[in-house]
């Protein structure tokens, strides 16, 4: 399995990196990205405390771990620069904070994130048919996500994408060790989507081309 989109204790997360990585590794993780929250006040502390470890993480614990960061509640005029200077530091997955249903993002944020072509918008919630059309000119991957709260938008982006033709990719936004992939939490959510065991599959596939390009 390939997660994107993950937090440990250098933002809101419960663990320490190297115990999420060794519990995705028991899990049957095959790569994780460590995408804390990160804003211009935070960014250069996180990125570089993480990218320390992650060489010793993949070999001893034979999985792979992505450096990356998740852009946050940044103003939007502003996230095109947050993501650049996000890969300036190092970051190889570069994830922005998206609309979703259940917080005040800043409104434009979809929008911005898909412009400055991060990686991945994370729970984008009602976003438009516009943006996804963007999304997919812009090569942006679009989160189906398992976390609690945000994935009430996940049926309205699932629709759009297929619709549209827009890539989609399955994350668990991580803060908890239990919030790790499972087989049950991903039938769940596809149900909940109406997406398939299909979907799922290409979802990964999404997801390792994206490493493969970063």
């Amino acid at each position: 399995m390939i997660d994107l989109h993950t937090h440990t204790f250098f933002s809101d997360g419960d663990l320490l990196p190297s115990e999420l990585v060794c519990r995705a590794k028991n899990a049957g993780y095959k790569t994780i990205a460590l995408t804390d929250h990160c804003d211009f006040s935070n960014m250069d502390f996180v990125m570089r405390q993480v990218t320390r470890i992650t060489a010793g993480l993949c070999r001893y614990y034979k999985i792979n771990v992505i450096v990356g960061c998740e852009i946050t509640y940044i103003p939007p005029p502003l996230i095109s620069k947050a993501v650049q200077r996000a890969r300036k530091l190092g970051a190889k997955i570069v994830v922005v904070h998206g609309e979703s249903p259940v917080e005040p993002v800043p409104k434009g944020t979809n929008r911005a994130a898909i412009l400055s072509k991060c990686d991945i918008l994370a729970h984008p919630g009602y976003i438009s048919e516009k943006e996804v059309r963007l999304a997919k000119k812009n090569n942006v991957l679009l989160e189906i996500t398992t976390r609690n709260g945000h994935r009430i938008g996940n049926r309205h982006v699932a629709k759009l994408a297929k619709k549209i033709g827009a890539k989609l990719v399955m994350d668990t936004d991580t803060h908890l060790a239990e919030d790790l992939l499972n087989e049950k939490k991903i039938k769940n959510v596809l149900k909940e989507a109406k997406l398939t065991y299909s979907d799922f599959k290409q979802m990964q596939i999404n997801a390792n081309q994206l490493i493969l390009n970063s």
